[in-house]
């Protein structure tokens, strides 16, 4: 979808070490490597046994042959290291405007993104960026005042799905969203991974966790922004006796009143066709005549039966070849395509293009270059970024207080000031 950016190639520090790390970041990085984008990696994790399992994987080492990253802690050295604050020592060393990646538990990614940019360095992070509509605001306060890129890995906008939907929605195809439903059902297998130790409910549901791609996509095809949030969450037990917010079903109004539907949970069966279960429908009128949006997103028309099981044991799977797959490609292993690469890509280039527009320079002519380019981002509307996104920071407040609150519906304004309004 994107070709590469010639600028300098960045260093890039990976906060994190878990699934999604493993399925689509550390793929993407290696292979942004090979094109020249990305130069030295690093992967910072609490534990080192976090770090060994990422760096071990066979499926990435037989991909991305020759390479790898410096692990922190190093688990050469010490198998058993912990190491909770290790990312700040490596931030610390690194040169200006690089790139720290966030792929941590979302209650984790305030601090560490302030402590980033305040060391100079670029930003990018797992959706939701932060909490609170009021730190992404502070986040992209600090990131304009330093020249600093910032960007949020919504990656379903780089779905040619939305992206199509979008284009024509926006031209008037479809005429004006009415009353949608979507859908996000991860498997339950989540449930025996490290989500057991951080997806507690004092931070964390199924509908803010999940729910959010599909309520960014809203608004990302009609530029609609939503005014009421109500979440009612269905409450289970981690194997480690945790208890979280294991099911959730959210309805968000839009400023038109265009209603979205929302069930998310951690329950996909694991002996499933799928891996999940997730989609979205949109109903649409021009007030003369109807009009649909539909994608189901779980699988995309392709089924495989298998005489020799995955890792997994299955037999039969609906495969979704277009969110992330490893590839043969004229190259040494194999490349990543589809949405979840072309998402990092375009991430990296973004903070590749803002150094570019500021050069060496540590200048005032430099920051505004810098500035103008960030500001050039954030108005193209594609790359999530806290200017342009924050809408979503207002839905996650609103839907944490529904949620603990029993479902209570929670109003959202934006004049004069953006701000959740918790009722009385």
């Amino acid at each position: 979808m994107t070709s590469p950016d010639h600028g300098t190639p960045v260093d890039v520090t990976l906060v994190g070490g878990g699934m999604i790390c493993h399925d689509q970041l550390l793929p993407s990085l290696y292979h942004l490597q090979r094109l020249g984008l990305v130069r030295d990696l690093t992967v910072c994790s609490r534990t080192a046994g976090t770090v060994r399992a990422l760096a071990e994987a066979e499926g990435i080492r037989s991909a991305f042959p020759g390479h790898s990253f410096q692990p922190v802690p190093d688990y050469t050295r010490n198998p058993d290291a912990k190491d909770p604050d290790g990312y700040r020592q490596v931030i610390d060393r690194m040169e200006p405007r690089q790139v720290v990646f966030l792929a941590t538990p979302d209650a984790l990614h305030y601090d560490m993104a302030r402590y980033a940019l305040q060391a100079n360095q670029h930003v990018l992070c797992v959706k939701p960026l932060v909490q609170t509509c009021q730190h992404a605001v502070e986040i992209e306060q600090l990131a304009r005042e330093k020249g600093l890129f910032v960007g949020i890995e919504y990656h379903k906008r780089f779905d040619r799905r939305a992206l199509l939907a979008r284009r024509e929605y926006r031209d008037g195809r479809y005429g004006e969203f009415r009353m949608g439903e979507a859908r996000m059902i991860e498997s339950w297998y989540y449930r025996h991974s490290n989500f057991q130790n951080w997806f507690t409910c004092d931070a964390y549901d199924a509908f803010t966790y999940v729910g959010c791609h599909y309520v960014d996509q809203v608004n990302f095809i009609t530029g609609l922004r939503p005014v009421n949030v109500s979440v009612i969450g269905i409450k289970g037990t981690f194997p480690n006796g945790n208890e979280g917010f294991l099911w959730a079903t959210g309805r968000v109004i839009f400023e038109n009143g265009g209603v979205l539907n929302v069930i998310n949970g951690l329950g996909y069966p694991d002996d499933g066709a799928g891996t999940n279960d997730q989609g979205i429908t949109l109903f649409c009128d021009d007030g003369k005549r109807g009009a649909v949006i539909k994608h189901n997103d779980q699988f995309r028309g392709v089924e495989y039966g298998f005489v020799k099981p995955a890792g997994d044991g299955a037999l039969f799977r609906y495969v979704n070849p277009d969110y992330l797959k490893l590839v043969p490609w004229m190259g040494d292993g194999l490349k990543p395509v589809g949405y979840g690469y072309e998402s990092i890509e375009a991430l990296v280039q973004a903070a590749i293009r803002v150094n570019r527009a500021g050069g060496e320079e540590d200048s005032e002519a430099a920051l505004s270059g810098r500035q103008g380019a960030i500001e050039a981002i954030d108005a193209k509307g594609l790359i999530a970024t806290p200017a342009n996104s924050w809408m979503n920071e207002l839905v996650t407040e609103a839907a944490r207080h529904s949620v603990l609150n029993g479902g209570v519906a929670v109003d959202i304004q934006y004049e004069p000031q953006p701000q959740v309004c918790v009722p009385l």
